[in-house]
């Protein structure tokens, strides 16, 4: 598909969705909205409501405070739109969802079947984005270092947690719990001793029924955006610097709550062996279009991926644009460009993306 000099593309940004992160959807949703360069672009807002249901909404309901503001006044204020009808409303979906049912795949396989071009990372790299335990699998099997992680299930705790504690326990502390597959630091904990390691376990399993037990490093947490399909380039790397030593929500995505530097405090080579490991990590992945990988550089210098986030935050304050912006991209220009890498990979694959 190719933009006509008399011919703008309609942009379905579907916004809001099922999982832990709406909110943080919401505001990515009508960032990406009002960034789309309307020269080239017709954007149109979708919103997800809490049954998976699509609605197109006026900028007045766009503007609104939370998603629960918004699906309140769906019936009276908004259009229902079809999956099916979806091929007739826009050219090509942007995915502003995170998370659950937005980011792992689901809605990827539905638009796949439904015949609707949309931005980002097929179906198994996004599954695959998601699954924390998984994705280290995988970086793991490709020479990259990933955490030390053990996994637990709701089942086996719920039957032998006696064992679940003394195995965990051998690996020392602290460690960190968190679920196998949230985003947006959603029930993570550094854990300090064996007395803390049930009531953590206990949070990560009311969203999941995984919960991954790693450990902790030490060092400067970072962050690298990843732009293209086949030969992708890395941004400029951010050291993110959190109020507590587990990043929050809050430091992500709050004006003012934490503090990002672009580029990080780091040595010239140590920056190159950032955005290396970054660029290895989604191509192992088999990402497509953009992604962002969080890692930690260890104190000897050394390089850790955490987890790879396939449809990253896009909201004023992320940090994808500020490293854009570092690597001498406009934000227009970065939309532009996700917009053409996504048209480029669905144009050429054989199958699901």
């Amino acid at each position: 598909m190719t933009v006509g000099a008399s011919k703008k593309l309609k942009i379905g940004v579907i916004l809001g969705g099922l999982s832990s992160e709406r909110e943080i959807s919401l505001e990515s949703g009508r960032n990406i909205f009002s960034k789309l360069p309307r020269g080239k672009y017709d954007p149109i807002a979708l919103f997800m409501d809490s049954d998976a249901r699509l609605w197109r909404i006026p900028s007045k309901l766009l503007m609104r405070n939370s998603t629960g503001d918004i699906q309140a006044d769906l019936a009276t204020q908004a259009e229902r739109i079809s999956y099916e009808g979806l091929r007739e409303t826009v050219d090509l979906v942007y995915i502003a969802l995170h998370g659950k049912y937005g980011e792992d795949g689901c809605l990827q396989g539905l638009l796949e079947i439904l015949g609707v071009p949309y931005v980002g990372s097929g179906v198994l790299a996004s599954a695959l984005g998601m699954d924390k335990y998984v994705s280290r699998k995988i970086l793991a099997v490709n020479g990259i270092d990933v955490p030390d992680t053990v996994v637990v299930s709701a089942k086996e705790w719920s039957e032998t947690s006696e064992k679940v504690l003394a195995g965990v326990s051998c690996s020392g502390f602290p460690c960190v719990v968190k679920p196998r597959r949230e985003g947006c630091s959603t029930a993570v904990s550094k854990v300090m001793s064996l007395e803390e390691l049930a009531p953590a376990l206990d949070a990560a399993f009311r969203w999941d029924n995984d919960a991954l037990v790693e450990e902790f490093i030490e060092g400067m947490e970072v962050t690298c955006g990843v732009l293209g399909n086949n030969e992708p380039m890395a941004l400029t790397p951010s050291e993110t610097v959190p109020t507590t030593e587990i990043l929050s929500l809050e430091d992500k995505f709050l004006y003012g709550q934490g503090e990002n530097k672009t580029p990080a405090r780091l040595p010239a080579d140590a920056l190159a062996a950032v955005q290396e490991t970054a660029r290895r990590s989604f191509i192992a992945l088999g990402l497509k279009v953009y992604a962002r990988i969080d890692m930690f550089v260890k104190r000897d210098g050394s390089v850790t991926v955490l987890e790879p986030n396939s449809l990253p935050g896009m909201t004023p304050s992320t940090v994808l644009f500020h490293q854009a912006a570092a690597s001498g991209i406009t934000p227009a220009d970065l939309m532009d460009r996700i917009i053409g890498f996504s048209l480029e990979a669905q144009a050429a694959k054989r199958g699901p993306l």
